[in-house]
């Protein structure tokens, strides 16, 4: 009998525990529907085509635009979790714009440039 306390004891305990939240202050923390922006100096016009259609479908479906402070982010989901992601520095105009779509609901989306709005109707539920 002591052992059955002992055990609904522990499981209420382990059942309770406050989850850890990581140290956010090096990180720039992201929390709402939006997508996030990686612009650098260098440019291409393919690259602003591609970018500024995915840029006009974001918009135009409630996400709101946030340009990156700091190559650490942490994405913080509605659940709770938090996903941190620390990038790395950009070599060519395709990685010095890069979009990253975050919905609280989900995890990140990285957008492949190269692959247009299809990606992104999907991650959007569409």
């Amino acid at each position: 009998m002591r052992y059955i306390y002992m055990a609904a004891a522990l499981l209420a305990f382990s059942c309770n525990q406050v989850r850890e939240q990581t140290d956010t202050t090096n990180y720039q923390v992201i929390g709402e529907k939006c997508y996030v922006l990686r612009q650098h100096p260098l440019q291409d016009s393919a690259v602003s085509i591609a970018k500024d259609s995915i840029v006009q479908y974001l918009d135009g479906q409630g996400f709101t635009a946030k340009f990156i402070e700091k190559d650490s982010l942490m994405f913080q989901r509605a659940n709770g979790q938090q996903v941190a992601i620390i990038l790395p520095t950009a070599q060519n105009a395709w990685e010095s714009n890069a979009i990253i779509v975050f919905d609280p609901q989900k995890n990140p989306l990285f957008v492949n440039l190269h692959k247009g709005t299809a990606q992104v109707r999907q991650y959007a539920g569409q």
